[in-house]
């Protein structure tokens, strides 16, 4: 009689890469959540490839930083050469980079900037190397985060024109300016240096500008569109699912599961039933793809139970 399941292939699980050596390091806010150098991801890629779980989104944490953030389309920058790691150790995990500049520029926006004013255009240029590098490294799916206007169009076009026809583009559709982001920005090390990013993220309040921004990036060529975070927007997933024939991802993001995390510890929830009924909550609303800090967890309990 039950009409919504969690499959292992729903989940995709993120991690986080540091330029250096030898390092793990705990991210504090995100119990079971960690940065790793190139040289001990393997620890990590294990867990993933026993887990089942086959799709994975990659965040990259350089030591430079510029406000150009050149670091992000080096091809031998930390992701790059952990995207190629992956590939060559693990070909058939699905590694999906996730393209901004935040955790690359010096200031923490996710775009250039002149004084406060964040340079939309001007950034396209930046978010297409970074793509294409992306892509030159082994990325199997491209996912543009930054919100910038224009840059699926423009990233297609780069990728096209670079011979990757065939690399899908997972777009940060309708991404909301949310305190749920507060730990990831400890995980990435992208908090910005000054302001917020309400002038290119959602409004939280809206829901018909969503729509409008999942269908401009329909128009200009993404694969799969994405609403984020997830539990607080399930009603933005809810109508996307029924407006748009689309391959629609939510991500479950940090805030979402540090909270989990911290009343599990204090013993206040049952953490099992809680997160296996937010992914509920979030496929039931019309996501085919999540990104979940707890996917690991999740596929074990799948196989458990």
């Amino acid at each position: 009689m039950r009409e919504t399941h969690i499959d292992i292939s729903d989940l995709v699980y993120p991690i986080f890469v540091i330029e250096g050596e030898n390092i793990k390091n705990p991210v504090e806010s995100m119990p079971g959540i960690y940065q790793y150098s190139v040289d001990r991801i393997d620890e990590e890629l294990e867990r993933i490839n026993e887990s089942g779980v086959s799709s994975i989104l990659i965040f990259g944490i350089p030591e430079h930083k510029d406000e150009k953030a050149s670091e992000a389309y080096n091809d031998e920058g930390v992701t790059q050469r952990a995207i190629r790691h992956i590939k060559g150790k693990y070909p058939d995990i699905i590694v999906i980079a996730d393209v901004c500049l935040c955790e690359y520029t010096s200031h923490g926006h996710c775009g250039l900037i002149c004084g406060n004013e964040i340079l939309n255009d001007e950034t396209l240029e930046y978010l297409c190397r970074m793509s294409v590098s992306l892509a030159k490294a082994g990325a199997d799916i491209i996912a543009p985060s930054d919100m910038m206007d224009g840059r699926v169009a423009a990233i297609r076009g780069a990728l096209d024109e670079n011979n990757f026809i065939n690399t899908p583009i997972m777009a940060y559709s309708a991404k909301y300016a949310s305190a749920y982001y507060g730990p990831f920005r400890e995980a990435a090390d992208s908090a910005p240096k000054f302001g917020d990013r309400k002038s290119y993220q959602m409004d939280v309040a809206n829901v018909k500008m969503a729509m409008r921004e999942l269908q401009d990036d329909i128009d200009e060529g993404a694969d799969i569109i994405m609403v984020k975070p997830a539990l607080a927007y399930l009603d933005v997933i809810k109508e996307a699912s029924q407006r748009f024939d689309y391959t629609i991802a939510a991500y479950n993001v940090s805030g979402e599961y540090s909270m989990v995390k911290a009343a599990a510890k204090m013993g206040w929830i049952d953490e099992e039933r809680i997160v296996m009924e937010n992914m509920i909550a979030i496929k039931r609303a019309g996501a085919k793809i999540i990104i979940t800090y707890h996917a690991l967890d999740v596929a074990r309990w799948i196989r458990v139970n």
